[in-house]
């Protein structure tokens, strides 16, 4: 990996980390809560959180998707890197969450829905974050 896919990855990180907590933690969380399957007790409460496993989570996703896009896509824009991470982002997470659905009692199918709009939209604009910065010098 190059100086530049490791930041962006670091970059991206940092969008799918600020982004959760804004979709997940702000905007829709109680839309979210009242979507969830019949399992209970599931979530933690922000106090029982592990920070040091979700923040390493979100890095993991953030080098994941500057290793697809600068390594084998070569996106050097943002919108490119936009609209790339948005359609893997959206397969990945209908793979992910139709297993689950099928699998588990998680969420119910308005909750799948909202789940892969939240994805996309973060992954649209992490990816557009790690786009823009492995094009910003070329």
């Amino acid at each position: 990996m190059n100086t530049k896919i490791i930041i962006s990855g670091v970059l991206g990180g940092l969008c799918f980390f600020l982004l959760g907590w804004l979709m997940y933690g702000v905007l829709f969380k109680d839309m979210m809560s009242s979507m969830g399957g019949s399992a209970t007790g599931v979530m933690r409460a922000e106090s029982e959180m592990v920070w040091w496993a979700l923040i390493l989570g979100n890095l993991g996703f953030g080098f994941a998707f500057a290793y697809v896009l600068g390594s084998w896509s070569g996106v050097t824009t943002f919108i490119g890197g936009a609209k790339a991470a948005a359609m893997v982002g959206f397969l990945f997470e209908l793979g992910y969450d139709l297993t689950y659905f099928a699998t588990s009692n998680l969420m119910n199918l308005k909750g799948l829905c909202m789940d892969l709009v939240i994805t996309i939209i973060m992954c649209a604009i992490a990816g557009g974050v790690i786009g823009w910065w492995l094009g910003r010098s070329n």
